[in-house]
């Protein structure tokens, strides 16, 4: 992600990238080493993003919208708020109501947090992005404090609806935030898990890995 923003130009186009990790907490700019509070074996990795302690794992979605903001004519604020209508949407679309909190970027329900965000923008351009959680082990997350709030209730989307087909999660994710951000797309699936997106059009590569 660094790289691609560091290298990219005005006629660049933009990229998602949607995929999951193997297990690790991430810190963002913010984070505090009070909120890591037995990471195990499970690594702690410094990032560049906003934002504080985080976990990723197998069976949460991560997307990583690569954005020229300049060129879409949103700001981050804008930005951070559409990721979040996304995520609200395709809940609602499993009958779920998803929801926003004030000072904790992201989506929940109820009291419990599905959906984390922590962005970074350089040169008007966005990368990091969102994380969903999908059938991910939750159970790393009491292991940190989330987002740096102690006790914060974690949940899944299998919890809500376990009939639930994940695999099409992904899919979504690229229609519904095509369609907020006023891009055209094509869907292809590949093992590189790359959506690549302009105003006028775009070739989206995309599936979870």
């Amino acid at each position: 992600m660094q790289s691609f923003t560091d290298r990219r130009g005005g006629d660049t186009a933009d990229e998602l990238w949607v995929l999951q990790h193997p297990p690790v907490f991430t810190q963002g700019l913010a984070g505090k080493p009070e909120h890591v509070l037995n990471p195990g074996k499970i690594p702690v990795v410094e990032t560049d993003r906003g934002g504080q302690v985080t976990y990723h794992g197998p069976g949460q979605m991560v997307a990583y919208p690569l954005l020229d903001l300049d060129r879409l004519g949103i700001g981050i604020r804008t930005l951070v708020g559409k990721l979040e209508a996304v995520i609200i949407e395709i809940l609602a679309g499993y009958q779920i109501t998803g929801h926003r909190q004030d000072g904790a970027p992201g989506v929940f329900v109820a009291n419990a947090k599905i959906a984390s965000i922590g962005m970074k923008v350089r040169r008007g351009c966005t990368f990091h992005g969102i994380a969903f959680n999908l059938n991910v082990d939750l159970s790393p997350f009491q292991r940190i404090n989330p987002c740096g709030f102690a006790g914060q209730p974690m949940t899944r989307l299998v919890d809500h609806r376990p009939d639930v087909e994940l695999e099409e999660v992904p899919e979504r994710l690229v229609q519904v935030l095509a369609a907020e951000l006023g891009l055209d797309w094509l869907y292809q699936e590949t093992d590189d898990a790359i959506v690549r997106a302009n105003r006028d059009s775009a070739t989206v590569d995309a599936g979870a890995s």
